[in-house]
């Protein structure tokens, strides 16, 4: 039993401590999917637009032999442009780059599903992709047909060249639900038209900010904007559909922006808001560290909980801030977070008081904390 309050002392410029506290959902798009957050690889932080058949089949042995797979990491996502030929062969569906992928994507979603993974594609809802190929507006129903003939699990939908983002984002989602295939709904329009209000009539996913790593990759700034357009936005959230604060940099570009405990204090708040965990770093050159953080089994549980009720912020003072989640069996999921400017040289460590009662939790309860690290053997 502990007392009614928790003194933390942080020896460290960033100190994350997830707490698991013995103390209505919202429904999403009802197609049977993400009842709780997606989970897997995207290979846009790695490869941007040079992507082909080989590097998907690399990135899906490598999600099995590191045990990323069995960690929950199950979708393999291409999220580029040049999966795809610049232009239509006239009216006809979306089809593939023969030279990045000369045996088609039927043949790599074949190979994705034999390792007992799911893959996902990309396209967009304006009139041409973000990289100028051709997107799918006028087209829904028979690009979402060849994305369901080529036994596609999941659609990445962008919003470059578009104006009216609703209406585009329901034209998608009814022409996925019409081909009788199960295909999960991640609609990318970086938070412009409020999508979470509406959000889980039309997608499993929405992202709520814009990219996290608008230039070569994220910087701690990057990731702390995107915490501050996803908190407060817990209610729209639950099975089905969810806030999507954007791809996690654990692991990319190789800590050189982001440092070690920086990365764990990422991974960590994006697994409590219940925002999906989709990394994308270089799968060929992770480091122990890395995997460490990913697959971290009570970080990822919190994330994962079948509860479904999305975490958020429950307290501040300063640069301190609580994060509290209820969790299936009863219990409440916290995460103590110092938050830390990397260039100012005067951050001091912080000594951290929390009193259960701001918290909403009566004095007097079990209590069990680790202090998330990254060096497990």
């Amino acid at each position: 039993m502990w007392p009614s309050r928790f003194h933390f002392v942080n020896a460290s410029v960033i100190a994350v401590t997830v707490l698991i506290i013995c103390a209505g959902l919202t429904a999403g798009l009802n197609n049977g999917l993400a009842s709780t957050p997606p989970m897997g690889y995207n290979t846009w932080n790695a490869f941007h637009d040079e992507i082909n058949e080989t590097l998907i089949y690399h990135a899906a042995d490598e999600l099995v032999e590191t045990g990323l797979a069995a960690a929950g990491y199950d979708y393999l996502v291409i999220d580029a442009d040049g999966w795809a030929n610049f232009q239509r062969n006239g009216s006809g569906p979306i089809e593939a780059n023969s030279t990045r992928f000369p045996n088609g994507i039927k043949a790599v979603a074949d190979y994705v599903h034999a390792k007992g993974l799911k893959l996902g594609i990309y396209s967009d809802s304006g009139t041409l992709t973000c990289a100028k190929y051709t997107a799918s507006l006028g087209y829904e129903a028979i690009d979402a047909a060849q994305f369901a003939a080529w036994e596609v699990d999941l659609l990445k939908y962008d919003n470059c060249f578009s104006r009216t983002v609703r209406s585009r984002y329901e034209a998608m989602s009814d022409a996925l639900n019409a081909t009788g295939r199960p295909i999960l709904f991640s609609m990318c329009e970086w938070g412009v038209s409020s999508p979470w209000e509406y959000g889980n009539q039309v997608g499993n996913t929405w992202r709520t900010t814009q990219d996290i790593s608008l230039a070569i990759s994220a910087t701690w700034d990057s990731v702390m904007n995107n915490l501050e357009g996803t908190k407060g936005l817990a209610r729209f959230g639950g099975p089905g559909g969810w806030n999507d604060a954007d791809m996690l940099e654990v692991g990319w570009p190789g800590g050189a922006l982001l440092s070690d405990v920086e990365q764990r204090a990422h991974f960590a708040l994006w697994a409590i808001l219940k925002s999906p965990l989709i990394f994308g770093n270089d799968l060929r050159n992770m480091t122990r560290q890395t995997l460490n953080i990913l697959k971290s089994p009570e970080v990822v549980a919190i994330n994962q909980d079948p509860l479904g009720i999305p975490g958020d912020l429950v307290w501040k003072q300063g640069p301190q801030e609580v994060y509290a989640a209820p969790l299936v069996d009863g219990s409440r999921a916290v995460v103590l977070f110092n938050r830390h400017q990397h260039l100012d040289p005067n951050f001091p460590s912080q000594n951290m008081t929390v009193f259960w009662r701001s918290i909403g939790i009566p004095p007097n309860v079990t209590v069990w904390a680790f202090l998330f690290s990254s060096s497990r053997p």
